[in-house]
């Protein structure tokens, strides 16, 4: 078979018959014409991909039967490792702080380094995903952040620990912005149920660290290098499932017949997640056969998402909501042990707000993706988080497990603000540029939060001034959100 692409006559095309049912094509805006098929980017090889001219294909399926098992067993671990690095840190932070004879303004700049790794190597997460495809990217982040937990405790002073802990933080930061990608690449169909399984379970490994932690410190001889390390063990079984999808070059999200022998319509083009080109000509077969690439419109494949007020105001609710939740993870036990809370106690009421995530998770994002606008989800979690802070600042010991809940209800807007990142984008590749671009600016904003309650904190010499802040960030967070979550996508501002 010559290897030059094949040029489609859209002349030759037979008509569709009475009986026909063509996929519909979600990434097409209503009112418009189809797209030409010569030129067509499917987006993470979704079912909607188009039949070839020729003879009907097999009915195509979104991931290949072998490759089930390891993509949601690797998302579900991966998700386990996403918090477990900063909310090990926060239940012992006073341990290491005098470990690492620390000031509490250099304690809160530890607080703030994981939205600033976030920031920082989140953006790089498209290019590395073009070049070598989400899965290995996430692979390889998973070893970092194995690597990371595993230095981090040998660490002999303040500078080696935050090395170490941004080694971590850079494979959680790629492995945050490609979570979305992988969903969309594989699981097009259910967008909302993977994202809140993966939710649920990034919930659960956020709740377990921090309930566990101390515990686990004080079986080991009471050292926190110890209580910290052990969470390595975890980093390392998330690294296994990703290997056989880096065996296959990352396509087995690929759009393909039932046996999986090519993909769906010959001459059909295809555009792998993040990427920027589109494959066209013959059918590609798994034995490696060579292939001829042309490079696909710009627009086509990633919309310029700096353009849209949308992508604007999810990087917004992104940041507040983040902001609150890193405050939450590094301060809260803080809090609840200077009210007079037992250290062991305060570790487990941090573990209560994580752990509402666990249901809440799975739940909000389906509920979201059935609801036009997102704004009353958006509100209510706001509402929470305001009922949180105001007990947290009159009332810290006396009714400790009441705001511990509302707060946990609170940090769902994160799971909220990944189901609006699919939802307000029509292609593969603007969910790609819409995650990373909402993520890194969102962390950004993100940053000065636990920094800014550490120095207040120190100087006010209580915890009313840095509460009060918080409680009145539930304000703006609430208004981007709603601005964020309108029934529109990115691809009609750009």
């Amino acid at each position: 078979m010559p290897d030059e692409p094949k040029t489609l006559d859209p002349a030759a095309r037979p008509a569709a018959t009475a009986g026909d049912s063509p996929a519909p094509d979600r990434d097409r805006p209503a009112g418009t014409a189809p797209r030409d098929t010569e030129a067509t980017t499917v987006t993470q090889a979704t079912p909607e991909a188009s039949a070839a001219p020729a003879a009907p294909a097999a009915p195509a399926v979104p991931v290949h039967r072998r490759f089930l098992v390891p993509v949601v067993l690797g998302l579900v671990l991966a998700a386990l490792n996403l918090r477990p690095a900063i909310t090990s840190l926060g239940a012992l932070l006073e341990e290491v702080s005098e470990g690492l004879h620390m000031s509490g303004s250099v304690a809160g700049v530890l607080t703030s380094v994981p939205p600033l790794c976030f920031a920082v190597f989140g953006i790089t997460a498209p290019r590395l995903a073009r070049r070598f495809g989400p899965a290995a990217v996430v692979c390889a982040g998973m070893a970092a952040i194995f690597a990371g937990l595993v230095l981090r405790p040998l660490a002999g002073g303040t500078a080696a620990f935050l090395a170490a802990s941004a080694l971590a933080l850079m494979g959680i930061a790629v492995s945050n912005v490609l979570m979305p990608v992988i969903v969309k690449r594989y699981f097009p169909d259910r967008v909302g149920t993977m994202t809140g399984l993966y939710s649920m379970a990034l919930a659960l490994g956020t709740s377990v660290a921090a309930a566990a932690t101390v515990p686990m410190t004080d079986a080991l001889g009471g050292d926190w290098r110890l209580g910290l390390g052990v969470w390595a063990v975890l980093a390392a079984l998330a690294v296994l499932p990703w290997l056989p999808l880096l065996r296959d070059g990352g396509r087995a999200g690929a759009s393909r017949t039932d046996n999986g022998a090519s993909h769906t319509g010959a001459g059909a083009s295809r555009t792998d997640t993040g990427a920027s080109r589109t494959e066209v000509g013959s059918p590609r077969t798994d034995t490696g056969a060579p292939r001829t690439e042309a490079k696909a419109p710009a627009q086509a494949a990633a919309p310029r998402v700096t353009r849209s007020r949308t992508a604007w105001a999810l990087g917004a609710f992104f940041g507040l909501q983040a902001t609150g939740a890193y405050i939450t993870m590094g301060w809260m036990p803080q809090i609840f042990r200077d009210a007079g809370v037992p250290a062991s106690t305060a570790g487990v009421l941090l573990a209560v707000t994580m752990v509402m995530g666990v249901p809440l998770a799975f739940v909000i994002p389906r509920l979201a993706t059935r609801m036009k606008t997102q704004g009353p989800i958006v509100v209510a979690l706001a509402l929470c988080g305001l009922g949180g802070y105001t007990g947290l600042f009159l009332a810290p010991a006396a009714g400790a497990w009441v705001w511990a809940v509302l707060l946990g209800v609170s940090n769902c807007a994160f799971p909220l603000a990944l189901t609006m990142i699919g939802l307000r984008s029509r292609t593969g590749a603007g969910v790609v540029r819409l995650s990373a671009f909402a993520q890194s600016v969102g962390y950004l904003i993100s940053i000065p939060g636990p920094l800014l309650v550490g120095v207040l904190y120190q100087h006010s010499g209580g915890w009313g001034l840095p509460i009060a802040l918080m409680g009145g960030l539930m304000v703006p967070q609430m208004i981007v959100g709603i601005l964020a979550g309108r029934d529109r996508t990115v691809e009609d501002e750009c």
